[in-house]
């Protein structure tokens, strides 16, 4: 009954994901909008997660499981172009198995792009929640004044703030023939993802079809991949943009996007990540690790970001005596550094 309406091919990567993965799948199933195909795509998982695919699959035709021996992140463009090629939809939506969708994002998105087709892709805001969604710690992007940005119109008028601040992955819809068309998902760079690269290269190939309003859940937990590979991301990151300078010299030129902007924002960047990892790493009680990660923040880019150049004095004093952070929070009031 809905066959007039464009398919949505809903790609979902996912990988040790058994505690996230039925909430995911019941946030699509939940959808206003009914006309979804969902591409589960497992990179051999070692818990449960497969197995929990396999039978909502067998329960919604409009589910598929694969399952593959596993690759790792830093080769998940392989497992997203593999999905690509089992999607029959007019859109491709992106939902990596441990975040969740409210019920209204396929139809908002789908109404925005059949009605705005100079639009490559369809983005929005999203909740970043506590790991039970308990709560919510903020709503992203926190900042959407100027229209024009958002819906980046001119082409590629949105790739100085993106460098900034991302797109939430789970928002984004684009049109799968202007995805094919542009290579697929992209990877490279040293990046443990696909979103970025993949978003900028569509950025100057069409505007975007912006939503102002929530359409999921970012679920924020102790293991996720923007912990646990927070410096890769940031030197990843700063190759990328490094490239588009070099790609695009005159346009990032009248954007104001040079080298130098790009090595100060970048390296500022790192001085925290470099913080932020030695933190995770000393919570576990990796104290070479962390130890290692406090001392390239402390030692490198200059004088940037004093305040966190002084935790990670602070932090390499904890990993030398191998001591626990943990009371450290409870004596300031927090529950936990985790």
């Amino acid at each position: 009954m809905n066959d007039h309406l464009p398919l949505v091919s809903v790609i979902s990567p996912t990988y040790n994901h058994e505690k996230y993965i039925t909430d995911c799948i019941r946030s699509v199933q939940a959808q206003t909008y009914a006309r979804w195909e969902m591409i589960i795509i497992d990179d051999g998982s070692s818990d449960s997660t497969f197995s929990i695919a396999s039978r909502f699959a067998q329960e919604d035709s409009r589910i598929k499981a694969f399952t593959q021996k596993n690759v790792g992140i830093f080769r998940l463009g392989e497992s997203y172009n593999f999905a690509l090629k089992q999607c029959s939809g007019k859109y491709i939506a992106i939902l990596e198995c441990d975040d969740v969708w409210l019920p209204g994002k396929l139809h908002l998105q789908v109404e925005a792009l059949e009605e705005n087709p100079q639009c490559v892709l369809s983005w929005g805001k999203t909740f970043i929640s506590a790991d039970d969604f308990s709560y919510n710690y903020s709503l992203a992007p926190d900042d959407d004044k100027d229209p024009d940005l958002f819906f980046n119109k001119p082409p590629g008028k949105f790739l100085t703030k993106f460098m900034k601040t991302g797109i939430p992955a789970l928002t984004v819809m684009i049109r799968r023939d202007i995805l094919t068309g542009s290579g697929g998902f992209l990877q490279g760079f040293g990046l443990p993802l696909v979103d970025m690269p993949t978003i900028l290269e569509l950025m100057m190939r069409g505007e975007f079809a912006y939503i102002s309003e929530p359409l999921g859940r970012w679920r924020i937990y102790p293991d996720q991949v923007t912990k646990t590979y927070t410096t890769q991301m940031t030197t990843g990151m700063y190759s990328l943009f490094l490239s588009a300078i070099q790609r695009y010299p005159d346009f990032c030129n009248n954007q104001g996007l040079t080298r130098e902007v790009v090595d100060e924002y970048f390296q500022n960047r790192l001085v925290i990540s470099y913080s932020r990892s030695g933190r995770y790493k000393l919570i576990r009680k990796d104290f070479k690790g962390a130890g290692k990660d406090y001392r390239h923040s402390l030692t490198n880019y200059g004088f940037k970001q004093p305040v966190w150049k002084l935790r990670s004095l602070v932090g390499i004093i904890f990993s030398f005596f191998r001591m626990d952070v943990e009371w450290l929070a409870k004596l300031i009031g927090n529950d936990s550094y985790k």
